[in-house]
C-alpha cells in the first residue's frame, strides 16, 4: 500500500512539474503569434518601418517561446504512456482523439507555415508572407482548443460509453467532447488569460526600453518609436483581455459549481453548507480545519459567484464528501482534496491576474490624462515621441520612479496566475483523474519501478532547469539588443532568387 502511494505521488509530481513548466510557454506562444500577425498586417497595410521592426523583434521572442513549448509539450504527452498507462488504457479511445487531432491538424499546420514564415521574408510577396503567420496564429489557437477539450473531458466526462466486455471507455460522440459547455468556457478563459500574459510580457519589455530612453541610455529614435507603439498596444490588449478573463472566470465558476461542487467548496474552504455563502478574501489560520483566526469575507458573494444570486446555498466540503462516499464507497475524507492548495491557489490566481489588468487600465488612464507617455507634439516616423509626464514636479518624480518599475514588475504576474490556476484546476478535482470514473491512484503505471520514476523525475527536473537557463539567456540577449532598426524591409513583391555561380560548389542542404 505504501509503495503504491509512493508510485502515485512521484508520478503526480513529475506530471505536475512538466505541466506547469510547459504552460509557461503556451500562453506566450498563443498571444505573441496573434500580436506578430497583427503587427505584420499593420506593416503590409501602411508600409511604416516601425511596424516592420516591431514584427521582427517580437517575432524573435515568439520563436524562442514556441521552440521551448514544443520540446516540453512532447515530453508531457509521453508521460501518459510512461507513468499513467492504466489511465491511458481506460480512456485512451476518448482522450486520445482530441490529442491526435491537435497533432495531425493544428501542430502540422503550425510547423509547416512557421518554417515558410521564417525563411520567406525575401522570397514571398508581403501579403502571402503575412498570411503565413496568420495561419500559424490560428494553428496555435486550434492546438489550445484540442488540448483543452481533452482536459475538459477529465473535468466533465461526456460523449463516451463503458464497454461491458473490456470495462474501458469508448468514444461515442466526438462533437460532445469538443463542444461541451465545459470546453467552451475553459477555452474562453484560457485564451483571454493567454492574451493577458502576452500583453504583460510586451508591457514589461517595452517599458524597460522606454525607461532606458528617459535616462538617456537609449538614443535610437526608431527603436524608441517601436517600443512606444508596442507599449500602447500591449496596454490595450491587457485591459481587454483582463476584463475578458474576469468575465469568463465568473462563467467558469458557475460551471464548476454545477459540475464539481467539491472544487467550489475547496476553493473557499467552505466546510459546511451555507445559504447565503460568503466569499473569503483573505484568511489567517489553518483552512484545513475550517476555523481561521482572522478572515475577511464578502457576505453572499460566493452564492452569487456560484449560482448568480445572493441567496443560493453552496454545499460544504463535509456534505459533498459524505455524498460521494455513499455513492462510490470508502470514507468521506477520501474525497477531500488538499484544501490549503486549492484555497490559496484560487486566490493567488485571481490576485495576480487582476493586478495585471488593473495596471493596464491605470496605464491607459494616465495616457488619456496625458500624465504618462504624452507626446508634446506628433512625432514623425523617425523621430521618437517625447516621454514627458506632467508639469507637477512631485507627481512627475513619483510617476517616473514607479510607473516604469511597476510595469516591468507586472510582466511576470500573469505567468504566476496561470500556474496557480492550473494547480487549482487539477488539485481541486482530486481524488479523481477522470471525474467520477477513475481515481488518480488507479491511473498510474504498475510496471514503472520506484527507482525508474524517481530517476526520471530528477532527470527531467534538472533538464528543465537547464532549459530554463537557456530560455532566459536567449530572451535577455534579444530583449537587450532590441529591434534591429538598421534592417531594411524587403521589397513589396520579392522574386525567387535561384542558385548563383557562387552556390555551385556549396554542398546541398538536402539531397535524395
Amino acid at each position: 500500500m505504501e509503495l503504491a502511494i509512493a508510485h502515485e505521488t512521484i508520478a503526480r509530481w513529475q506530471f505536475g512539474i512538466t505541466t506547469v513548466y510547459h504552460f509557461l510557454f503556451v500562453p506566450l506562444t498563443i498571444s505573441l503569434a496573434m500580436v506578430v500577425a497583427g503587427l505584420e498586417t499593420a506593416w503590409v497595410r501602411t508600409d511604416r518601418e516601425k511596424y516592420f521592426h516591431a514584427t521582427k523583434f517580437w517575432g524573435k521572442l515568439f520563436l524562442i517561446n514556441i521552440a521551448m513549448g514544443v520540446v516540453t509539450g512532447i515530453v508531457q504527452e509521453f508521460q501518459f504512456g510512461m507513468n499513467w498507462s492504466r489511465y491511458s488504457r481506460f480512456v485512451g479511445d476518448v482522450f486520445g482523439a482530441p490529442l491526435a487531432m491537435e497533432a495531425l491538424i493544428a501542430f502540422f499546420v503550425e510547423s509547416v507555415f512557421i518554417g515558410v514564415w521564417i525563411f520567406g521574408w525575401d522570397r514571398l510577396p508581403r501579403r502571402i508572407h503575412c498570411a503565413c503567420i496568420w495561419v500559424v496564429a490560428v494553428g496555435t489557437l486550434l492546438s489550445a482548443y484540442f488540448i483543452l477539450a481533452a482536459n475538459s473531458f477529465m473535468q466533465h466526462p461526456v460523449g463516451y460509453r463503458i464497454d461491458s466486455a473490456t470495462g474501458k471507455a469508448q468514444l461515442t460522440d466526438i462533437g460532445r467532447v469538443l463542444f461541451q459547455k465545459t470546453t467552451l468556457v475553459v477555452v474562453f478563459h484560457t485564451l483571454t488569460a493567454a492574451f493577458l500574459t502576452g500583453a504583460a510580457f510586451m508591457m514589461g519589455i517595452a517599458a524597460w526600453h522606454l525607461w532606458r530612453a528617459r535616462r538617456g541610455v537609449e538614443t535610437d529614435g526608431k527603436r524608441i518609436a517601436v517600443m512606444h507603439s508596442s507599449l500602447r498596444l500591449a496596454l490595450v490588449i491587457a485591459a481587454v483581455a483582463g476584463l475578458g478573463t474576469a468575465i469568463s472566470g465568473d462563467r467558469l465558476a458557475k460551471v464548476m459549481f454545477e459540475q464539481q461542487p467539491m472544487k467550489m467548496a475547496a476553493a473557499e474552504a467552505l466546510w459546511d453548507t451555507q445559504a447565503p455563502a460568503p466569499f473569503s478574501i483573505f484568511s489567517v489560520g489553518d483552512v484545513n480545519k475550517g476555523r481561521n483566526s482572522v478572515e475577511w469575507q464578502i457576505p453572499a458573494a460566493l452564492s452569487f459567484l456560484a449560482n448568480g444570486d445572493l441567496s443560493s446555498a453552496v454545499p460544504g466540503i463535509n456534505d459533498v464528501a459524505r455524498a460521494q462516499a455513499a455513492r462510490f464507497g470508502g470514507a468521506p475524507q477520501d474525497y477531500i482534496p488538499q484544501i490549503f492548495v486549492t484555497y490559496w491557489g484560487f486566490r493567488l490566481m485571481i490576485f495576480f491576474g487582476m493586478v495585471s489588468c488593473a495596471g493596464a487600465l491605470l496605464g491607459l488612464w494616465l495616457i488619456r490624462r496625458r500624465l504618462w507617455l504624452a507626446p508634446e507634439h506628433r512625432a514623425g516616423e523617425d523621430e521618437p515621441p517625447k516621454l514627458m509626464l506632467t508639469r507637477d514636479r512631485e507627481l512627475n518624480r513619483f510617476l517616473t520612479q514607479w510607473c516604469w518599475r511597476l510595469t516591468i514588475l507586472t510582466m511576470g504576474f500573469p505567468l504566476l496566475a496561470n500556474s496557480f490556476g492550473w494547480i487549482f484546476t487539477e488539485m481541486g478535482r482530486q481524488p479523481w483523474v477522470v471525474l467520477h470514473l477513475m481515481r488518480t491512484r488507479d491511473g498510474s503505471s504498475p510496471s514503472a519501478g520506484l527507482g525508474t520514476q524517481t530517476g526520471s523525475l530528477i532527470a527531467l527536473t534538472v533538464l528543465y532547469a537547464v532549459l530554463a537557463v537557456i530560455e532566459v539567456g536567449l530572451l535577455v540577449k534579444y530583449v537587450k539588443a532590441g529591434p534591429d532598426t538598421a534592417e531594411r524591409p524587403p521589397g513589396k513583391d520579392p522574386t525567387w532568387r535561384g542558385p548563383s555561380e557562387e552556390d555551385a560548389d556549396k554542398p546541398l542542404t538536402i539531397a535524395y
